[in-house]
C-alpha cells in the first residue's frame, strides 16, 4: 500500500508519514504502518510531525491535487534509508493530561522546530531568489518524481559553463508570454511563441552575503546578437536584429533562452551562468503552494485589462488573484510597463519573505507542494537540468539575507516614439559596472566611504587642469580597440589632447595601472578623478620626468569602457529605483 492510500485507510494525513530522524538531522519517509499506528508511550527520541502542520488540516487543506500527486508518486517511494533505525512516529491522538506530559511535548516541539527548519532550508535550496526558483532543491526520496517535472533546453554555449561556488552566479530568470497552461488563453499574446515578458538578471556575490535583482524593461531597444539555436531540424543560425525591442530575443523568429542571455551579456557586459523560464502558471502555482502572499496596496485598484479589483490596504493573493496582481500596469504608478515591473518587485520580495518563514520552512508539506510546483513550473538549461544540479546550486544561494537581496531597474529614458524605452547611459553604465565588480547595492556605505579613505591619502594635493595632462594610453585589457576608444574619450569629453594611443601593451594586465614620475602627481590626480581609478592603480616612480615625458596608463582586463570607472562605483548611481527583498512597499 503506498503512502497516500494508508493516510487515507487510517486518517492519517500523507504529510504525517514525513518523521524527524534525530540520529540524522533528516526528515524520512515512514511507510511502516504498525509504527505509525501506534498510540504507545513515547520512546526515546520519538517526535511527532511538526506542530506548524498539525492543527485545523483536515478542515483547510484541499486534499484533492494533493490525493493525486500522491498516487503518481506513491509507488516510487521508498521507505526510509536502509541500515538507519527511525523511532517510531508518535500518534496524533496519544496526548497525556498531565502537565508534565504537556511541559515535555513544549520541549520537544521547541527543539524539533530548530531541527526541522534546518533541514527545511536545504530542501528549498535557499528559495533559489525568489518566486519561479524556489523550492526546486527539492524533497530527498523523490528526486525521480521531481526530475520528471523539469523541462530542459540547450543553449548551445551561450552560458558560462556553469557557476562555481568560489565565484559570483549570475542566472537570468525570464517570464514568458506565451498562453500555456490551464486558463491562460485569456492571456498574453495570442497565437504567439511568446516573448521574453518579463526578464531579471540576478546576480549573486561571491561571497553569497548579497544578490541584486535586475529587471531589464521588455520594451528596452536594444540589439539582438546573432545565436545558435537547435530546432527539430537540428542547429540553426538565427540572424541578429538592430535596434529592436529586448523582450524579441525570445520566441521571435525561433529564438531559445539562449538568444536572451546573449543579449543580455551585449547590453550588460555580464555574462549569464545560466536561465530559469516559466510562464503564466509559475506565478499561480507557487503562491498556492505557500499559502498565499501578501501585498500592499496604497489605493483602490480596478485594472479592467488584469481583473484585478481590491481596496487600499494588505491582501494575501494566491492563484489567479496573484497573477492580476503581478499583470497590472494600467491602475498603477504611470500607467506602464516600469509601474508593473515595481509591483512585480514587490510581489516577488514578498514571496521570498514568506518563503523563507518558519510557516514555511516547518513544514514538509508545504515544502513537498512548493518543490512539485517550482519544478512543475520550470524550464532550465541542461547545465542545471537535474534536481541535483538545483539543489547544488540553491544551497549557494540559500545563504543570502532577504535584507541584502535588492531588486533594481535597469535605469532607461523615454523614446521618441512614446512607446519604447532607451538605455540611459549615464546611469546604466556605473549600475552595470557595480555588478560586474561585484559590488552590493545593499552594503555600498561601508565600500564608499573606505574607497574614500584611500582616495584622499593618496591624492591629497593639487590637480593638474585637464589641458596639461600628458598620458600615453596602452591596452593590456584583451578588448580589441579599448585604447583606442579611451583616447577618444579623454580628447574629445575631455579635453585631455595631450593624450596618444599607443596600440596593445607588451603584455596583458588583469588591473589598469597609472605609472607617474612625482614631479606628474598633479595630473595623475586629475587623470585618476576623470577615469574613476582606484588608488591601487597608481603607481609613483622614484625620479622626475624631463621634458615633455608622459604617463604611461596601460589598461587592463579590468576595463569596461570608456567613462566606467574601473574599480565599479561604490555608491549605487542616483536616480536608480532599487527596494530591498525584505521590506514591504506599497503600489500606488
Amino acid at each position: 500500500m503506498d503512502a497516500q492510500s494508508r493516510g487515507r485507510a487510517d486518517e492519517i494525513d500523507p504529510a504525517d508519514q514525513w518523521v524527524l530522524n534525530p540520529q540524522t538531522g533528516n526528515y524520512e519517509l515512514r511507510l511502516d504502518q504498525s509504527s505509525a499506528q501506534s498510540s504507545a508511550a513515547p520512546s526515546t527520541g520519538g517526535r511527532s510531525k511538526p506542530p506548524s502542520d498539525r492543527g485545523g488540516r483536515s478542515a483547510s487543506r484541499t486534499p484533492g491535487p494533493r490525493t493525486a500527486e500522491g498516487r503518481r508518486s506513491g509507488g516510487g517511494r521508498k521507505t526510509a534509508t536502509p541500515g538507519r533505525e527511525v523511532p517510531p512516529q508518535r500518534s496524533r491522538r496519544s496526548v497525556d493530561a498531565s502537565g508534565g506530559a504537556e511541559a515535555a511535548a513544549g520541549r520537544r516541539k521547541r527543539k524539533q522546530q530548530k531541527s526541522g527548519k534546518k533541514k527545511a532550508l536545504m530542501w528549498t535550496g535557499g528559495v533559489l531568489a525568489f518566486a519561479v526558483v524556489a523550492g526546486g532543491a527539492g524533497v530527498y526520496l523523490v528526486y525521480s518524481k521531481l526530475d520528471g517535472n523539469l523541462n530542459t533546453i540547450d543553449v548551445k554555449g551561450a552560458g558560462s559553463g556553469g557557476f562555481k561556488k568560489d565565484q559570483a552566479v549570475n542566472i537570468l530568470v525570464i517570464g514568458t508570454d506565451k498562453r500555456t497552461g490551464a486558463g491562460n488563453q485569456s492571456y498574453g499574446d495570442r497565437n504567439s511563441p511568446g516573448h521574453a515578458d518579463t526578464t531579471i538578471l540576478f546576480h549573486v556575490s561571491k561571497d553569497r552575503t548579497n544578490a541584486t535583482a535586475l529587471s531589464i524593461p521588455r520594451d528596452l531597444i536594444t540589439d539582438i546578437p546573432a545565436c545558435e539555436t537547435k530546432t527539430a531540424d537540428g542547429t540553426k543560425t538565427i540572424p541578429g536584429t538592430n535596434r529592436t525591442r529586448f523582450n524579441e530575443s525570445l520566441g521571435q523568429s525561433e529564438r531559445d533562452p539562449g538568444c536572451t542571455m546573449r543579449t543580455v551579456k551585449e547590453l550588460t557586459g555580464i555574462e549569464v551562468d545560466h536561465f530559469m523560464m516559466a510562464d503564466f502558471n509559475a506565478v499561480k502555482t507557487l503562491s498556492t503552494a505557500v499559502g498565499g502572499v501578501e501585498v500592499c496596496l496604497g489605493k483602490d485598484i480596478d485594472d479592467k485589462k488584469s481583473k484585478l479589483k481590491l481596496p487600499a490596504g494588505k491582501h494575501v493573493l494566491q492563484g489567479e488573484d496573484a497573477l492580476a496582481f503581478v499583470r497590472t500596469r494600467h491602475s498603477v504608478g504611470h500607467g506602464g510597463d516600469l509601474s508593473r515591473i515595481e509591483i512585480q518587485q514587490q510581489f516577488l520580495g514578498s514571496m521570498i519573505r514568506k518563503m523563507k518563514s518558519g510557516d514555511t520552512l516547518t513544514s514538509p508539506t508545504k515544502m513537498w507542494d512548493l518543490a512539485n510546483a517550482a519544478t512543475k513550473a520550470l524550464t532550465v538549461d541542461t547545465g542545471i537540468g537535474s534536481i541535483k544540479k538545483l539543489q547544488d546550486l540553491g544551497m549557494e544561494l540559500a545563504k543570502v539575507n532577504p535584507k541584502n537581496i535588492t531588486f533594481a531597474t535597469i535605469p532607461v529614458l523615454d523614446n521618441t516614439d512614446g512607446a519604447t524605452v532607451v538605455l540611459d547611459e549615464s546611469k546604466a553604465r556605473p549600475l552595470f559596472a557595480m555588478i560586474q565588480s561585484d559590488t552590493s547595492l545593499t552594503e555600498v556605505e561601508q565600500k564608499e566611504k573606505e574607497a574614500k579613505q584611500k582616495q584622499q591619502e593618496l591624492l591629497k594635493g593639487p590637480r593638474a587642469a585637464a589641458g596639461d595632462v600628458r598620458v600615453k594610453v596602452f591596452n593590456g585589457s584583451g578588448t580589441q580597440g579599448a585604447a583606442g576608444t579611451t583616447l577618444d574619450w579623454l580628447q574629445n569629453q575631455k579635453r585631455v589632447l595631450k593624450s596618444s594611443n599607443e596600440g596593445n601593451a607588451p603584455q596583458k594586465l588583469p588591473k589598469t595601472t597609472l605609472e607617474y614620475a612625482p614631479n606628474q602627481a598633479d595630473q595623475a590626480r586629475t587623470l585618476a578623478d576623470l577615469m574613476g581609478l582606484p588608488a591601487t592603480a597608481l603607481k609613483q616612480g622614484t625620479t622626475d620626468a624631463q621634458g615633455l615625458e608622459a604617463m604611461t596608463l596601460t589598461l587592463g582586463a579590468d576595463f569596461k569602457g570608456a567613462g566606467v570607472p574601473v574599480s565599479g562605483p561604490a555608491k549605487t548611481p542616483d536616480g536608480v529605483q532599487k527596494v530591498e527583498a525584505d521590506k514591504q512597499v506599497c503600489a500606488k
